[in-house]
């Protein structure tokens, strides 16, 4: 399992390693509960699907915040992908090394990701930018672009909301969470350098101590290198 290491000791990246390192424990202490709290992800898996459709054999895809791998890893393995998951929560990693030992493992923080341009043709990012405040949201979209080959697809969940970095009690733990609602957040994708190709939102209801929630789906392609 590979691990990723932040570029600077500044007091500022001092304090965000802080926040992420309360942001992973978390996920720690919900392990697989997650899973039992979210069983049902058809809109996860519908969007995989159009991604895959997409996709040529063999595509390479970065499964930023994987946590247990299912649905996305492990669909996407299935069909043929080489599939890269990362997450900064050792027990969520752990989980998804069982539930999908074809893939390659990297522990560490999504906006940590090496950048080396036009590493991957797909990138997955199912309710992950979500635990970043929105400053750094953009970072990490801005980072996806680049390590995705011109013309590459990203497909993203966000929930509708309109809250920065707020903290939420979520299955028992306490995490901060961003949300948009969805014009504002299509609008996000789009600076970032990504063209909307299509979208949908559900309703979800957890079937655990979880709030209702909308969840969005978009399934974006690269454009050409924003500025």
């Amino acid at each position: 399992m590979s691990e990723l290491t932040p570029s600077a000791t500044s007091a500022g990246a001092s304090t965000w390693a802080a926040r992420q390192f309360a942001q992973a424990c978390g996920f720690d202490a919900i392990g697989a509960d997650y899973d039992k709290a979210f069983p049902h992800k058809e809109g996860q898996s519908a969007c995989v699907d159009r991604l895959l459709a997409g996709l040529p054999p063999g595509a390479r895809v970065l499964d930023a915040g994987s946590g247990t791998g299912l649905p996305t890893a492990r669909r996407l393995v299935d069909a043929g992908c080489a599939v890269t998951c990362v997450d900064f929560s050792t027990t969520m990693l752990g989980l998804a090394r069982t539930n999908v030992p074809e893939a390659t493992f990297v522990h560490g923080d999504i906006v940590e990701l090496p950048d080396d341009p036009g590493q991957y043709e797909a990138i997955t990012a199912f309710f992950s930018l979500l635990m970043l405040p929105r400053a750094e949201i953009g970072t990490a979209l801005r980072l996806f672009h680049r390590v995705l080959r011109p013309g590459g697809s990203l497909a993203v969940a966000m929930v509708e909301a309109d809250v920065d970095d707020m903290p939420i009690p979520f299955l028992d733990n306490w995490l901060r969470v961003t949300a948009y609602k969805r014009d504002a957040w299509r609008a996000v994708l789009e600076e970032a350098g990504f063209a909307v190709d299509w979208e949908d939102a559900l309703t979800y209801i957890p079937e655990q101590n979880a709030t209702p929630e909308v969840q969005l789906f978009n399934l974006c392609t690269r454009l050409q290198p924003v500025q």
